[in-house]
């Protein structure tokens, strides 16, 4: 899979080149679309990275090529790849994070973003499904902080949490997601606050409908795809450049006040409300409750 953004990244956006030269950034979920290009966007500005993920062949291929991104090209293994690894498993994300500071010495960023979705109602969600998802995006989370935050307080490092709009109202077929997501964002402001103190800071980053990635393609019927923009009070849907971008300002030098705040990215969408309460509900979710047996 090539790389979403390119290095003409430098010659189109307003920070500098090497913005985060000597610094690393350490990423659950970075095989992902939207982790990817938050890394992309951070290694072409000269940072180191290391991408988590539980699928090794996986990790490594995207670790090599969004490697090929760092400026200095004479620096072995600019990114490397953190395979196999389930962020609920603590010992595993231990070992990780311990790789990481062997090959790179240190600990600049974080960014959790390892996450699981589906569409499914409460009626048909299951104990097991539900507990899945709360243990991958909220517990995985909190899981990995803990393992990094000796290397966080020596950097006076910076948490950054991948979490959604979809619990800022009542989403259908979201309760699991909008459960954890809400969790995580509570986490982050817990953090803002006990970890301050250290100079740790803790956001989170809540993107809306962005196209052309994998979760939105999942989660969207294709007949509802094509009119979706038109939802949007900026009438378009959002890119994963604009999650890149806010990603490089959150981490850098300019954002160092900001701390235990919700990042929304989403063209204004969650005043009006979001794509699945405007397209698939009531019709879609009547349909589907109305099938299942309690």
């Amino acid at each position: 899979m090539p790389n979403t953004i390119t290095t003409d990244y430098l010659n189109t956006t307003s920070f500098k080149p090497n913005l985060f030269q000597d610094k690393v950034v350490l990423v659950t979920g970075g095989a992902g679309t939207i982790c990817r290009v938050q890394t992309e966007a951070m290694v072409i500005l000269g940072c180191k990275a290391a991408i988590m993920g539980r699928d090794v062949e996986k990790t490594d291929e995207i670790a090599k090529e969004i490697g090929l991104l760092y400026p200095d090209q004479g620096f072995s293994d600019p990114v490397i790849g953190l395979g196999g690894i389930d962020v609920r498993k603590v010992d595993k994300i231990k070992e990780g994070v311990s790789k990481c500071i062997k090959h790179f010495g240190r600990l600049d960023f974080l960014i959790c973003g390892a996450a699981g979705n589906f569409i499914c109602s409460v009626p048909h969600l299951s104990p097991n499904a539900f507990n899945s998802v709360i243990s991958i995006d909220l517990i995985g989370s909190f899981n990995t902080v803990k393992a990094c935050l000796p290397y966080l307080k020596q950097s006076k490092g910076s948490i950054l949490f991948v979490s959604a709009t979809l619990h800022f109202q009542g989403t259908p077929f979201q309760s699991h997601v909008g459960a954890a997501k809400a969790g995580i964002d509570a986490l982050s402001n817990s953090l803002a606050v006990e970890l301050g103190p250290w100079g740790i800071k803790s956001n989170c980053l809540a993107p809306g409908a962005i196209g052309n990635t994998e979760g939105f393609k999942r989660l969207m019927k294709p007949e509802y795809l094509a009119n979706a923009s038109e939802r949007v009070p900026l009438q378009r849907l959002g890119t994963t450049r604009d999650i890149a971008d806010t990603t490089v300002y959150i981490f850098s030098p300019e954002a160092s006040y900001i701390s235990g705040t919700v990042i929304t990215v989403d063209g204004g969408l969650r005043h009006i409300g979001n794509i699945f309460n405007g397209e698939m509900y009531p019709k879609e979710l009547i349909k589907d409750i109305n099938r299942a047996k309690l």
